[in-house]
């Protein structure tokens, strides 16, 4: 897998955005699906605003419902896919993805599958854990009691040498396939659309907000995903709040770009520089083919 870390692990604007810090966090961050441990103190507004992605209110619902699809529409998330898989693993067919696994020396375990879920930071649990709940017999099912005490951890202790090999030959089973798609979709995907239709941002917002779910994570102290959205608006006001989309998300991008560059372990930050930044500039506000852009050097093309 090419990249320089872990992966970390909603357009029409709705006046009840303003009242996101009113809502209760309903759960703890750290027993969260997919969350990403962190030494960073968690924000009261951004867990609120976690709790908001999640909740399915009413008039949220209604908002969204009224809303185009923008990249919930299949070629919209096909497209999305395709360009985290660029910025993942130098690929546009995210298909072959299923099956990787390593670890990259960032402090988070072993690092496999579509969204890179980490066996320290508790996805990659959560997803062998349902799994196994629907297919109890599977290859991964005998590696649970240890993914659960490296959770949190570096630690290969009790995963090695066999684990890496079980992952890539569950890959092979088109229900883990579909179990990886359903935890992509439910913890990063999903929460990160729906909370950019909110702000009343386009197919390109959502886009933005999915790719920061997927490699800063969905939890809220100030390097993840919602924290980073909480600095932002401190910057620029989203459109649903009367702002400008360009301005924000150019805030939003910029909050992303320093905390990529100040992590113990620098990341590459082309997926903003040449690719993102690129689409914004343009103008392409709904992500409209075609579509060229660069991460790592390495140019691709979508017609």
């Amino acid at each position: 897998m090419k990249r320089a870390g872990c992966l970390l692990l909603a357009a029409a604007p709705v006046a009840i955005t303003a009242v996101v810090y009113l809502f209760t966090p309903g759960s703890s961050d750290a027993d969260a699906p997919g969350n990403r441990a962190s030494a960073s103190a968690p924000s009261p507004g951004a867990e609120n605003a976690k709790v908001r992605a999640e909740d399915e209110g009413t008039a949220d619902d209604e908002a969204i419902a009224d809303a185009p699809p923008g990249l919930a529409a299949p070629d919209k998330k096909e497209l999305a896919h395709k360009l985290v898989a660029t910025a993942r693993d130098s690929t546009l067919d995210w298909r072959t993805t299923y099956g990787l696994i390593e670890d990259v020396g960032d402090g988070r375990g072993y690092t496999a599958g579509i969204v890179g879920f980490c066996t320290g930071t508790h996805d990659l649990l959560a997803l062998v854990e349902r799994y196994t709940k629907a297919h109890p017999d599977n290859g991964l099912a005998a590696y649970l009691p240890a993914l659960r005490e490296v959770d949190g951890t570096d630690s290969h202790e009790g995963l090695d040498p066999g684990f890496t090999a079980a992952w890539r030959a569950e890959s092979q089973v088109p229900a883990f396939r579909e179990a990886q798609e359903t935890e992509r979709d439910d913890v990063y995907f999903d929460p990160a659309v729906r909370l950019a239709k909110l702000d009343g941002l386009g197919t390109l917002g959502q886009f933005i907000y999915y790719d920061a779910m997927v490699l800063h994570g969905p939890g809220t102290d100030a390097d993840s995903f919602y924290g980073l959205r909480e600095h932002a608006l401190d910057e620029a006001k989203p459109p649903a709040q009367g702002g400008d989309e360009k301005a924000y998300l150019n805030a939003f991008l910029d909050v992303r770009r320093e905390a990529m560059r100040t992590e113990a372990t620098s990341r590459d930050t082309s997926r903003i520089d040449t690719a993102q930044r690129r689409f914004l500039d343009a103008g392409n506000m709904e992500l409209s083919t075609p579509l060229v852009w660069a991460v790592y050097g390495e140019t691709y093309r979508v017609p």
